[in-house]
Order: structure tokens, then C-alpha cells, then sequence
């Protein structure tokens, strides 16, 4: 709940659905329990003031809310712990929280300043801090829309161990999508739970649930590094190429690189050959940069080895494939080492590739191992960067989070709050402009910051976000 004395809270209500639901429970699954030791999902976009008052949009969005809610009836509900120690949400229909925020002296350029990330912008979400375990007693969903000078921010917030993000960003497009007047909503959420992900496995927890696996109080810093197309596009042909693009490059190359979709091109540049069948895509490939002027910026010793920790959607990696919209957590993680030696004294194309196979060979089987390694183990997922050395990857620049127009525009802007962040943690973004720009939520110590923000090799490609 805001604090800031820039911040007013103006009310704070419950919404329902506006139907009772059909569905009674829904089991968590092996890719849901881990996250009950996540804070909640804190994710919002940044709009220009409607072309009507605030008091009727705050209307509006109750009224929306409560429709999309039907369609989504897990959120109203609450966690329980039955005698065998499995959890299942009850969708009781007990509702969310909708808070609305007043701040006038902030304005749309005050959120959008060059720079570190402005402490107002973590005023924009209520639920600060909160472990999804809480679920048990708490919403499992909220929903902020603050009043700015010259703008709205629209906030939405989720238990983590209800939904992954593929499942967040449905939920907050079908919001945007109703309160823009849709009738019916163009995708419908999938709640089945016959799948390799369903298991009897229990996972125990001590009285009172579990507690953070990350420090929460060390110093951070936080910057959003915008990468443009053409910046992503010569990222992406030293990695597959290793060398630099020039004007004279093949302009059939440099056309399926624009694309990731290759068909029959293979090119040798520098004595490295690359084909349809091994080719190293555009995030992999700003992964791989961004491990290494982190790796660079925090001066480990050349035999510490790094990590580099990477959440992948396990929908279309099935065999039987899931539902695109299948409703849950449905990710597992894929960490890759290196020593900081290795990752230093070899080029980017080097820890691009080894990035580039771990993600191709987590497949239908490794999918499938990893739930019966963790049946095996029942364990917490391990978020934080305990040695040092460690960098984890969220998000995607495939959300579509530039979607949710609520009727007046899309938004200018992407942000977070302060959930699950710690020093190494990224969140990747789609650029606003799109054709395969993104951007970096990147959180560091603020002696790593400082050391990427002076690498030429990282910051060459970076260009002003606003």
C-alpha cells in the first residue's frame, strides 16, 4: 500500500466476479509449488489520461474487472492446505483487492526519467513484499490504478504461485480487452490439470509457511536498457558470425536475421558456419552479452564459476503439447555455467552457443525429468544470488504486455514493482516501438551497475530509453 506522502490512497475495495464459478478447485501443480516462497507478480503499465474523468474510469475498471474475473476464476479465490498436505486453490468467488491511488505531484515524465528506476514507481503496487504462501489468507490478486499528474498507471498484481507469466499477461490483456468493450474475450484460458505437471507429490512446509530465499534488504540499483532492433540485429551476427556487421554483409543474411527465421542459408564468416539447424537466436544472444558484462563488472576471480539462469515456458516443449493458454505455472529453469575465466577469455559467440544449446535440448524429456527429479526432491524454486556469481533471467520479450489498451491507447510504458528482485535479476521487455527491439530491466549491486554501465561492449548497444 502506498506510503510515500506524494501518494494518497484514496479507497480500497474488494471486486468479484460477476458470475459464481463452475470450477471448485484446482490442484497446484509440481510447476506451481515452488513459487509459494515467490512474491507476488508486480507488473503494471504506465497510460496517458483517458479522454474521460478518473472517477468514471475507476467505474470502469470495477466493472471490467468483475467481468473478467468470471472468466478467470481462480484468482478470486484462496489457497488451502487439505489433511495430505496438497495445496489447491478454492474458487470460492471471495474476490480481489482494487485500490485507487492519487499522485499529483508526479507526472508521466517524473516515471520515465533517465536513469536509475525512480523509487515512486514501487508505490504503484500494494501487496509489497508478499509471499505467495500467503495466498492462504490473503487475495490471491489486486489490482492498483493510480492517478498520475498527466497520466494513469494501471498495476496489476498476482500470486505467484497461481500463474507464470505467460498466464499473468493473459489475465491483464483480457482486463484491457473487456474494458475496451469487448463483448467476448478472443482467448479463453485452459484450467485443465491432466497433465505431466499433476502429481501427488507434497512438498512440506514449517509452521507458517515458507520464508524468501533472496537477501531483501541489500543496497540495489535498477536501470531498463533499451536494445533497438538494429542494435539487437548486429548482437544477434556476432554471436552466429563471430565478427562485427558491416555494410557489405550478404543482404540476404542480414534479412533472416531481421526474421529469426532462417530456411537454407548457411554462411561462413571468420571460419564459423551457421545453419537453420544451429542458429543462435536474437535474446539468446543479448543473454549472452549481458552474462558477460555482468560477469566483467563484478571482477570474480577467473575460476568462480557463474551461472546464468534462464525461465523457459514448457507449454510447447510437450509432447503432448499443452494449451497455448493453459492456465498456471507451466516453467521450468535452465541454469548454464561457466567460469568467469572461460566467459571472459573466449568471444560471444562462445557462451552464446552454450546458451543456445541448453535451451534447444530442454525438450519433452528433460521437461518430464526435471517433474520427476523434483518428485524425487519436492523443493522451493531457487530465486536469489547467494554466491555472488549468478544471474537469473525472468520474463520475455514475447509477452504481449504493449496489448493492454484499455481503450484509449496502448501504453508508453512497462514497469515492476519490488517484487523478487535481488542483485542479478533481469526482467526482459518488448520494446515499445517492437520489430524485435527490447528492454532490460536490469538489477545489479550498485558496483556491478556502475561497472556495465562503463563496458563499451554492452553499451555500445544500448540506446536512450524514453
Amino acid at each position: 500500500m502506498p506510503s510515500s506522502p506524494s501518494f494518497t490512497l484514496v479507497s480500497r475495495c474488494t471486486v468479484s466476479p460477476d458470475q459464481k464459478s463452475d470450477i471448485k478447485t484446482l490442484k497446484l501443480s509440481v510447476s506451481d509449488i515452488p513459487m509459494l516462497s515467490c512474491q507476488y507478480i508486480q507488473k503494471g503499465v504506465l497510460l496517458t489520461s483517458p479522454p474521460y474523468s478518473f472517477n468514471d474510469l475507476v467505474c470502469f475498471l470495477k466493472q471490467s474487472l468483475s467481468t473478467t474475473l468470471s472468466y478467470f476464476p481462480p484468482l478470486a479465490g484462496r489457497l488451502t492446505t487439505d489433511s495430505d498436505g496438497h495445496v489447491h486453490i478454492t474458487c470460492n468467488d471471495a474476490g480481489i483487492d482494487f485500490l485507487v491511488v492519487k499522485s499529483p505531484n508526479i507526472s508521466i515524465h517524473n516515471v520515465l526519467v533517465p536513469g536509475d528506476v525512480p523509487d515512486c514507481v514501487k508505490q504503484f503496487f500494494t501487496f509489497d513484499k508478499t509471499l505467495s504462501y500467503s495466498g492462504h489468507f490473503k487475495p490471491l490478486a489486486a489490482v492498483q490504478v493510480t492517478e498520475l499528474a498527466d497520466g494513469v498507471f494501471i498495476g496489476c498484481i498476482v500470486n505467484h504461485a497461481v500463474t507464470d507469466g505467460t498466464s499473468f499477461w493473459h489475465f491483464f490483456n483480457t482486463f484491457a480487452e473487456i474494458t475496451k468493450g469487448a463483448l467476448k474475450i478472443s482467448k479463453s484460458p485452459d484450467f485443465g490439470r491432466n497433465t505431466v505437471f499433476n502429481s501427488q507429490a507434497v512438498l512440506k512446509f514449517p509452521p507458517g509457511g515458507p520464508t524468501v530465499t533472496f537477501a531483501g534488504d541489500e543496497p540495489l540499483r535498477e536501470r531498463i536498457l533499451h536494445f533497438s532492433r538494429e542494435a539487437i540485429l548486429k548482437l544477434k551476427y556476432r554471436a552466429n558470425y563471430g565478427c562485427l556487421l558491416t555494410k557489405q554483409t550478404n543482404s540476404e543474411v542480414l534479412g533472416k536475421l531481421c526474421n529469426d527465421s532462417w530456411k537454407s542459408v548457411n554462411v561462413e564468416t571468420n571460419g564459423k558456419v551457421r545453419n537453420s539447424n544451429d542458429e543462435i537466436s536474437s535474446f539468446q544472444s543479448l543473454c549472452a552479452q549481458l552474462w558477460r558484462s555482468v560477469t566483467r563488472a563484478r571482477k570474480l576471480e577467473p575460476t568462480k564459476t557463474t551461472t546464468f539462469r534462464m525461465a523457459v515456458n514448457c507449454r510447447h516443449r510437450l509432447d503432448p503439447k499443452l494449451e497455448p493458454y493453459y492456465f498456471g505455472n507451466a516453467i521450468q529453469s535452465i541454469p548454464t555455467f561457466a567460469s568467469a575465466g572461460e566467459l571472459l577469455g573466449k568471444d560471444l559467440s562462445w557462451a552464446a552457443d552454450i546458451l543456445h544449446k541448453n535451451v534447444v535440448a530442454h525438450n519433452n524429456d528433460t521437461v518430464r525429468k526435471g517433474v520427476a527429479d523434483w518428485e524425487k526432491q519436492p523443493r522451493l524454486f531457487p530465486l536469489g544470488n547467494a554466491d555472488g556469481a549468478s544471474i537469473t533471467m525472468g520474463s520475455s520479450p514475447r509477452f504481449p504486455m504493449y496489448n493492454n489498451d484499455f481503450g484509449w491507447g496502448r501504453p508508453l510504458a512497462v514497469r515492476s514493482g519490488r517484487a523478487n528482485k535481488f542483485d542479478g535479476k533481469i526482467s526482459a521487455f518488448p520494446g515499445r516501438d517492437g520489430n524485435g527491439s527490447v528492454d532490460l530491466e536490469v538489477v545489479l549491486a550498485p558496483d556491478a551497475m556502475l561497472g556495465v554501465e562503463n563496458d563499451p561492449e554492452i553499451m555500445q548497444y544500448v540506446s536512450e530509453f524514453l
